[in-house]
Protein backbone atom coordinates (compact mmCIF):
# COMPACT_ATOMS: atom_id res chain seq x y z
CA UNK A 1 0.00 0.00 0.00
CA UNK A 2 1.61 3.34 -0.86
CA UNK A 3 2.36 5.90 1.87
CA UNK A 4 -0.50 8.00 2.17
CA UNK A 5 -0.56 11.73 2.17
CA UNK A 6 -1.68 13.91 4.45
CA UNK A 7 -1.96 17.97 4.71
CA UNK A 8 -0.84 19.71 7.93
CA UNK A 9 -3.41 22.32 9.11
CA UNK A 10 -1.06 24.64 10.66
CA UNK A 11 -0.72 27.12 7.98
CA UNK A 12 -4.66 26.84 7.68
CA UNK A 13 -5.95 27.42 11.50
CA UNK A 14 -6.73 30.75 9.90
CA UNK A 15 -9.61 28.76 8.93
CA UNK A 16 -12.31 26.50 10.82
CA UNK A 17 -11.63 22.95 10.88
CA UNK A 18 -14.12 21.81 9.11
CA UNK A 19 -13.57 24.00 6.26
CA UNK A 20 -9.86 22.50 5.83
CA UNK A 21 -11.56 18.76 6.00
CA UNK A 22 -13.46 20.01 2.99
CA UNK A 23 -10.91 21.39 1.07
CA UNK A 24 -8.70 18.84 1.61
CA UNK A 25 -10.79 16.03 1.04
CA UNK A 26 -12.07 17.81 -2.08
CA UNK A 27 -8.76 18.01 -3.57
CA UNK A 28 -8.07 14.02 -2.82
CA UNK A 29 -5.81 14.04 0.00
CA UNK A 30 -5.64 10.67 1.99
CA UNK A 31 -6.02 12.58 5.53
CA UNK A 32 -4.85 15.74 7.82
CA UNK A 33 -1.98 16.20 10.02
CA UNK A 34 -4.17 17.94 12.36
CA UNK A 35 -2.23 21.07 14.37
CA UNK A 36 -3.67 21.61 17.93
CA UNK A 37 -4.66 25.48 17.41
CA UNK A 38 -6.97 27.53 15.75
CA UNK A 39 -10.28 25.44 16.31
CA UNK A 40 -8.36 22.58 14.89
CA UNK A 41 -7.74 20.15 17.89
CA UNK A 42 -7.94 21.64 21.82
CA UNK A 43 -5.75 19.34 23.73
CA UNK A 44 -7.08 20.48 27.20
CA UNK A 45 -10.64 18.81 25.98
CA UNK A 46 -8.79 15.06 26.00
CA UNK A 47 -11.02 13.47 28.47
CA UNK A 48 -14.14 14.61 26.58
CA UNK A 49 -15.40 11.93 24.31
CA UNK A 50 -17.77 13.57 22.54
CA UNK A 51 -15.31 16.84 21.32
CA UNK A 52 -13.03 13.85 20.17
CA UNK A 53 -15.63 12.37 18.64
CA UNK A 54 -16.36 15.35 17.00
CA UNK A 55 -12.86 15.41 15.10
CA UNK A 56 -13.31 12.24 13.87
CA UNK A 57 -16.29 12.52 12.54
CA UNK A 58 -15.04 15.76 10.72
CA UNK A 59 -12.44 13.68 8.91
CA UNK A 60 -14.77 10.53 8.06
CA UNK A 61 -17.27 13.15 6.69
CA UNK A 62 -15.12 14.18 4.42
CA UNK A 63 -13.23 10.67 3.59
CA UNK A 64 -9.92 11.66 5.82
CA UNK A 65 -8.27 9.75 8.72
CA UNK A 66 -5.41 10.90 10.96
CA UNK A 67 -2.11 9.37 11.51
CA UNK A 68 -0.30 12.25 13.32
CA UNK A 69 -1.20 15.84 15.58
CA UNK A 70 1.18 18.44 16.16
CA UNK A 71 1.90 20.77 18.87
CA UNK A 72 4.99 22.72 17.39
CA UNK A 73 4.05 26.09 19.63
CA UNK A 74 3.02 24.89 22.69
CA UNK A 75 6.28 22.54 22.42
CA UNK A 76 8.34 25.67 21.55
CA UNK A 77 8.00 26.69 25.23
CA UNK A 78 8.83 23.86 27.16
CA UNK A 79 12.40 24.37 26.84
CA UNK A 80 13.01 28.66 25.35
CA UNK A 81 14.87 30.79 27.06
CA UNK A 82 14.11 33.29 27.02
CA UNK A 83 10.31 33.29 26.99
CA UNK A 84 9.30 36.85 25.77
CA UNK A 85 6.80 38.50 23.58
CA UNK A 86 6.89 36.17 20.42
CA UNK A 87 6.04 33.29 23.04
CA UNK A 88 2.92 35.57 23.39
CA UNK A 89 1.92 35.73 19.85
CA UNK A 90 1.82 31.95 19.72
CA UNK A 91 0.53 30.05 22.99
CA UNK A 92 -2.69 29.90 23.94
CA UNK A 93 -4.24 31.90 27.10
CA UNK A 94 -4.26 29.00 29.17
CA UNK A 95 -0.70 28.37 28.64
CA UNK A 96 0.85 31.34 28.91
CA UNK A 97 -0.85 32.59 32.30
CA UNK A 98 0.71 35.62 34.03
CA UNK A 99 3.82 35.18 31.04
CA UNK A 100 5.93 34.15 34.47
CA UNK A 101 8.28 32.33 32.42
CA UNK A 102 8.77 29.28 34.54
CA UNK A 103 5.53 29.06 34.84
CA UNK A 104 4.97 29.36 30.69
CA UNK A 105 7.25 26.15 30.62
CA UNK A 106 5.85 24.28 33.27
CA UNK A 107 2.07 24.80 31.61
CA UNK A 108 3.26 24.27 27.89
CA UNK A 109 5.01 20.92 29.58
CA UNK A 110 1.44 19.80 30.87
CA UNK A 111 -0.36 20.85 27.65
CA UNK A 112 2.15 18.41 26.07
CA UNK A 113 1.11 15.76 28.08
CA UNK A 114 -1.99 16.40 27.47
CA UNK A 115 -1.16 16.31 23.73
CA UNK A 116 0.13 12.56 23.63
CA UNK A 117 -3.62 11.65 25.64
CA UNK A 118 -5.78 13.41 22.89
CA UNK A 119 -3.08 11.73 20.36
CA UNK A 120 -4.23 8.68 22.11
CA UNK A 121 -7.76 8.92 22.38
CA UNK A 122 -7.61 9.79 18.40
CA UNK A 123 -6.27 6.53 17.77
CA UNK A 124 -3.11 8.51 16.72
CA UNK A 125 0.50 6.81 17.11
CA UNK A 126 2.84 9.94 16.29
CA UNK A 127 3.01 13.79 17.79
CA UNK A 128 5.14 16.02 16.28
CA UNK A 129 6.36 19.41 17.09
CA UNK A 130 9.13 21.51 18.67
CA UNK A 131 11.02 21.26 22.38
CA UNK A 132 12.08 24.70 22.21
CA UNK A 133 16.10 24.96 23.48
CA UNK A 134 17.95 27.44 26.27
CA UNK A 135 20.76 27.16 23.76
CA UNK A 136 19.96 27.75 20.49
CA UNK A 137 20.79 31.21 21.67
CA UNK A 138 24.35 30.78 21.41
CA UNK A 139 24.34 29.57 17.81
CA UNK A 140 26.65 32.39 16.73
CA UNK A 141 29.26 31.51 19.52
CA UNK A 142 30.13 34.50 20.55
CA UNK A 143 30.13 35.69 22.89
CA UNK A 144 31.82 32.29 23.59
CA UNK A 145 29.57 29.65 25.16
CA UNK A 146 31.17 26.61 27.30
CA UNK A 147 30.89 23.04 26.28
CA UNK A 148 29.55 23.18 30.00
CA UNK A 149 27.51 25.44 29.11
CA UNK A 150 26.00 23.65 26.15
CA UNK A 151 26.01 20.24 28.25
CA UNK A 152 24.06 21.94 30.26
CA UNK A 153 21.53 23.09 27.38
CA UNK A 154 21.04 19.67 26.74
CA UNK A 155 20.55 18.23 30.21
CA UNK A 156 17.80 20.78 30.42
CA UNK A 157 16.10 19.50 27.88
CA UNK A 158 16.32 15.69 28.85
CA UNK A 159 15.09 17.08 32.50
CA UNK A 160 12.13 19.01 31.03
CA UNK A 161 11.17 16.42 28.20
CA UNK A 162 11.63 13.51 29.77
CA UNK A 163 8.53 13.53 32.71
CA UNK A 164 6.46 14.24 29.35
CA UNK A 165 8.12 11.40 27.47
CA UNK A 166 6.71 9.56 30.39
CA UNK A 167 3.22 10.63 29.75
CA UNK A 168 3.92 9.64 25.96
CA UNK A 169 4.87 6.09 26.76
CA UNK A 170 1.89 5.34 29.66
CA UNK A 171 -0.78 6.15 26.45
CA UNK A 172 1.45 4.22 23.64
CA UNK A 173 2.03 7.44 21.81
CA UNK A 174 5.43 8.59 20.58
CA UNK A 175 6.83 11.97 20.12
CA UNK A 176 8.70 13.56 16.85
CA UNK A 177 10.64 16.44 17.07
CA UNK A 178 11.30 18.73 13.76
CA UNK A 179 14.82 19.13 13.21
CA UNK A 180 14.60 22.92 12.64
CA UNK A 181 16.38 25.89 13.42
CA UNK A 182 15.52 27.01 17.15
CA UNK A 183 15.15 23.59 18.11
CA UNK A 184 17.39 21.40 20.74
CA UNK A 185 18.14 19.58 17.40
CA UNK A 186 18.67 21.48 14.17
CA UNK A 187 21.26 19.49 11.97
CA UNK A 188 23.00 16.45 11.95
CA UNK A 189 25.24 16.97 15.03
CA UNK A 190 22.58 18.40 17.35
CA UNK A 191 20.32 16.16 16.17
CA UNK A 192 22.84 13.22 17.48
CA UNK A 193 23.46 15.06 20.55
CA UNK A 194 19.73 15.25 21.70
CA UNK A 195 19.09 11.40 21.05
CA UNK A 196 21.67 10.67 23.30
CA UNK A 197 20.58 13.25 25.93
CA UNK A 198 17.09 11.95 26.31
CA UNK A 199 18.89 8.62 26.41
CA UNK A 200 17.36 7.15 22.68
CA UNK A 201 14.02 6.68 24.41
CA UNK A 202 12.07 4.68 22.24
CA UNK A 203 8.94 7.30 22.52
CA UNK A 204 11.54 9.69 21.36
CA UNK A 205 12.27 10.75 17.64
CA UNK A 206 11.90 12.58 14.66
CA UNK A 207 9.63 14.47 12.51
CA UNK A 208 11.79 14.88 8.72
CA UNK A 209 11.73 17.91 7.10
CA UNK A 210 13.99 18.19 4.15
CA UNK A 211 13.22 22.45 3.44
CA UNK A 212 15.34 23.03 7.06
CA UNK A 213 17.90 21.41 5.37
CA UNK A 214 19.03 23.29 2.44
CA UNK A 215 20.12 26.57 3.69
CA UNK A 216 21.99 24.89 6.31
CA UNK A 217 23.87 22.87 3.13
CA UNK A 218 23.32 19.38 4.65
CA UNK A 219 22.42 16.35 2.78
CA UNK A 220 19.06 14.99 3.67
CA UNK A 221 19.33 12.00 2.12
CA UNK A 222 22.52 10.88 4.10
CA UNK A 223 20.18 12.11 7.16
CA UNK A 224 17.56 9.70 6.51
CA UNK A 225 19.80 6.65 5.70
CA UNK A 226 21.66 7.67 9.26
CA UNK A 227 18.80 8.18 11.49
CA UNK A 228 16.94 5.83 9.80
CA UNK A 229 15.72 4.38 13.23
CA UNK A 230 14.56 7.42 14.48
CA UNK A 231 12.14 8.77 11.39
CA UNK A 232 8.51 8.41 12.42
CA UNK A 233 6.73 11.02 10.45
CA UNK A 234 7.64 12.99 6.98
CA UNK A 235 6.96 16.50 6.11
CA UNK A 236 7.00 17.35 2.59
CA UNK A 237 7.99 20.81 1.94
CA UNK A 238 10.21 22.60 -0.39
CA UNK A 239 12.68 25.90 -0.13
CA UNK A 240 15.36 27.34 -1.93
CA UNK A 241 18.50 29.20 -1.11
CA UNK A 242 19.47 32.40 -3.24
CA UNK A 243 23.26 33.11 -2.48
CA UNK A 244 23.79 36.15 -4.64
CA UNK A 245 26.69 37.75 -2.27
CA UNK A 246 23.98 40.18 -0.42
CA UNK A 247 21.17 37.62 0.51
CA UNK A 248 22.50 35.60 4.01
CA UNK A 249 21.46 32.18 5.17
CA UNK A 250 20.20 33.68 7.91
CA UNK A 251 17.61 35.74 6.21
CA UNK A 252 18.35 39.01 7.60
CA UNK A 253 15.16 39.20 9.61
CA UNK A 254 13.29 39.59 5.86
CA UNK A 255 9.86 38.44 6.23
CA UNK A 256 9.10 35.39 3.97
CA UNK A 257 8.98 35.67 -0.21
CA UNK A 258 11.10 38.86 -0.15
CA UNK A 259 14.03 38.85 -2.79
CA UNK A 260 16.28 39.81 -0.83
CA UNK A 261 15.97 36.95 1.81
CA UNK A 262 18.56 34.14 0.98
CA UNK A 263 16.31 31.45 1.31
CA UNK A 264 12.45 30.88 1.46
CA UNK A 265 10.26 28.30 1.48
CA UNK A 266 8.74 27.68 -2.20
CA UNK A 267 6.44 25.70 -4.22
CA UNK A 268 7.66 21.89 -4.58
CA UNK A 269 7.57 22.36 -8.10
CA UNK A 270 10.55 24.86 -7.92
CA UNK A 271 12.86 24.56 -4.93
CA UNK A 272 16.01 22.33 -4.32
CA UNK A 273 14.81 19.18 -2.36
CA UNK A 274 16.37 16.28 -4.09
CA UNK A 275 13.04 14.35 -3.82
CA UNK A 276 13.50 11.59 -5.68
CA UNK A 277 16.79 10.12 -4.00
CA UNK A 278 14.88 11.06 -0.94
CA UNK A 279 11.59 8.72 -1.54
CA UNK A 280 14.24 6.13 -2.62
CA UNK A 281 15.99 6.51 0.56
CA UNK A 282 12.68 6.34 2.75
CA UNK A 283 11.81 3.21 1.18
CA UNK A 284 14.80 1.74 1.55
CA UNK A 285 14.71 2.14 5.05
CA UNK A 286 11.26 1.02 5.06
CA UNK A 287 9.34 4.00 6.00
CA UNK A 288 6.05 3.40 4.96
CA UNK A 289 3.82 6.16 7.39
CA UNK A 290 2.50 9.87 5.82
CA UNK A 291 3.95 12.15 3.49
CA UNK A 292 2.85 14.86 5.10
CA UNK A 293 2.70 18.33 3.15
CA UNK A 294 3.22 21.82 4.79
CA UNK A 295 2.28 24.79 2.42
CA UNK A 296 4.49 27.81 3.32
CA UNK A 297 5.38 29.28 0.24
CA UNK A 298 4.44 32.91 0.94
CA UNK A 299 4.58 34.12 -2.83
CA UNK A 300 1.55 31.61 -4.22
CA UNK A 301 -2.24 30.78 -3.13
CA UNK A 302 -1.92 28.19 -0.69
CA UNK A 303 -5.87 27.19 -2.75
CA UNK A 304 -3.41 26.37 -6.03
CA UNK A 305 -0.34 25.34 -3.95
CA UNK A 306 -1.69 22.35 -1.79
CA UNK A 307 -3.66 21.09 -4.60
CA UNK A 308 -0.38 21.18 -7.06
CA UNK A 309 1.54 19.69 -3.83
CA UNK A 310 -0.58 16.77 -3.85
CA UNK A 311 -0.17 16.09 -7.62
CA UNK A 312 3.68 16.54 -6.85
CA UNK A 313 3.71 13.94 -4.18
CA UNK A 314 1.35 11.26 -6.04
CA UNK A 315 3.45 11.50 -9.20
CA UNK A 316 6.74 10.99 -7.31
CA UNK A 317 5.54 8.11 -5.10
CA UNK A 318 4.78 6.49 -8.49
CA UNK A 319 8.09 6.67 -10.07
CA UNK A 320 10.17 5.89 -6.75
CA UNK A 321 7.49 2.57 -6.00
CA UNK A 322 8.33 0.97 -2.20
CA UNK A 323 9.90 -1.74 -3.03
CA UNK A 324 12.86 -0.11 -4.14
CA UNK A 325 15.82 -1.59 -3.10
CA UNK A 326 18.58 0.02 -0.53
CA UNK A 327 20.82 0.10 -3.39
CA UNK A 328 18.10 2.35 -5.47
CA UNK A 329 18.45 5.09 -2.51
CA UNK A 330 22.17 5.20 -3.37
CA UNK A 331 22.79 4.77 -7.03
CA UNK A 332 20.78 8.10 -7.73
CA UNK A 333 23.72 9.97 -6.02
CA UNK A 334 26.18 8.44 -7.91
Amino acid sequence: MPRPITLFTGQWADLPFEEVARLAGGWGYDGLEIACWGDHLDVSRWDDDAYVQSRLDILERNGLKVWAISNHLTGQAVCDDPIDQRHRDILSDRVWGDGDPEGVRQRAAEDMKDTARIAAKLGVRTVNGFTGSSIWKAVAMFPPASDEWIAAGYQDFADRWNPILDVFEEVGVRFGLEVHPSEIAYDYWTAKAALEAIGHRESFGLNFDPSHFMWQQLDPVAFVLDFADHIFHVHVKESITNLDGRNGVLGSHLPWANPRRGWTFVSTAHGQVPWEPLFRALNAIGYDGPTSVEWEDAGMDRLVGAPEALAFVRKLAEITPPHASFDAAFATRA
